[in-house]
């Protein structure tokens, strides 16, 4: 793929972006919760702490950073305010903390050096510290799954790393890295297909079940899980300098290249059934955010099939599922939840469109990296 023709392409988005996430961000206005999802063209209520909600301010502050445009932190400062609530009821957290606090109150951080969005953070990675089974994984889930760890987790270490860095305490990494270590052992399979949910015995460690999840079955292939792996195991890597966690990372890409190459529209799992045909392309962004991610980190001799394969799934996500009128503030349509969430099928989901945004500043040159907000680029 030529990077000159991606760059106009991205140039060409850019201008199309500015406009569109005006519109979500006046619509969001609107509303007294933070947006997730659409139904019948407006934003549609989610509880406060709901695992995405992070998603919306750092959507914001990705604007922020494309355009310069003021109205763009405002209205992620004012997500990230009203997200207060859901740390006064920290109980109900989970895992997803990274998701939640380090894309936009780290980012928030990084650029403005507010020390109550310091304080969220690093709240929070002690909370998804605190998560830390000792027999090497992080508990995903409250209720009775207690044993459960799940793949989704890889893309909640940075806030883990970020800890470290903070405040000069190696646990945080550690934990991490222990997490990272597991879930090479027990997730990512010999062909780079992943589990997405694995049941440990929370006493002694030992595997004991790998469930099929928000996949098709047990051993078929979630394709968001596989970007959540691709994509953490990137991270890992540029955070730790673990060459297996970048070898890990690019096993699990050629998976989902491979997968993919029939006409970039990725489903929601890879070993379904053909038919019917359900789509997730929050998979897709996420995907292509990382394959990116992992280019920067070969040599140029390798590089270039994984930029490749990210324009391409861009590319087929802005041609066959992307609106950008004002029927509705969300961009990718065709997200899924889960392949037997019936509800949940071809929807629109706010961190379809973050990761669709975040890798659209990667093509214009941003080297702010929110997965790790205070590192130099």
């Amino acid at each position: 793929m030529n990077r000159e023709t991606m760059l106009k392409w991205a140039q060409r988005t850019k201008e199309k972006l500015e406009k569109k996430m005006l519109f979500a961000a006046r619509q969001a206005e609107c509303v007294p919760f933070i947006p997730y999802s659409t139904e019948n063209g407006k934003w549609k209520e989610i509880e406060i702490d709901w695992w995405t909600n992070g998603f919306w301010g750092a959507t914001m502050w990705q604007m922020q950073q494309m355009t310069g445009n003021p109205a763009f932190r405002e209205a992620a400062v004012r997500g990230e305010e009203m997200m207060d609530d859901a740390l006064k009821n920290f109980e109900t957290l989970h895992h997803d903390v990274g998701f939640m606090w380090l894309i936009q109150s780290g980012v928030r951080y990084a650029l403005e050096k507010n020390e109550d969005s310091r304080k969220r953070t690093l709240l929070c990675a002690n909370l998804l510290a605190g998560r830390f089974n000792p027999n090497g994984f992080i508990r995903a889930w409250n209720g009775d799954a207690i044993g459960w760890a799940i793949i989704d987790c890889m893309m909640n270490l940075p806030l883990l790393y970020w800890a470290s860095r903070e405040t000069g305490d190696p646990r945080y990494r550690l934990i991490a890295m222990r997490h990272a270590d597991t879930t090479i052992k027990h997730f990512v399979r010999p062909d780079g297909s992943c589990n997405h949910i694995v049941m440990f015995d929370p006493e002694t460690g030992e595997f004991i079940h790998n469930p099929g999840g928000q996949g098709y079955e047990s051993g078929s292939s979630w394709t968001r899980g596989q970007a959540w792996a691709l994509y953490g195991f990137a991270l890992s890597y540029r955070m730790t300098g673990k060459k297996e966690y970048l070898d890990t990372a690019v096993k699990v890409a050629d998976y989902f290249i491979a997968s993919s190459q029939n006409n970039w529209l990725t489903p929601c799992d890879f070993r379904a059934p053909a038919e019917p045909v359900i789509l997730d392309n929050a998979a897709g962004a996420i995907a292509a955010c990382g394959l990116m991610e992992i280019a920067d980190h070969l040599g140029a001799a390798r590089q270039q099939p994984y930029f490749d394969a990210a324009c391409n799934l861009l590319q087929a996500m802005d041609e066959h599922c992307a609106d950008w009128t004002e029927n509705t503030p969300a961009i990718l349509q065709k997200c899924t939840v889960a392949y037997h969430d019936q509800p949940g099928i071809h929807i629109s989901m706010i961190y379809a469109d973050y990761f669709f945004i975040e890798a659209v500043n990667r093509l214009l040159g941003s080297k702010m990296l929110f997965w790790g907000p205070d590192l130099a680029q």
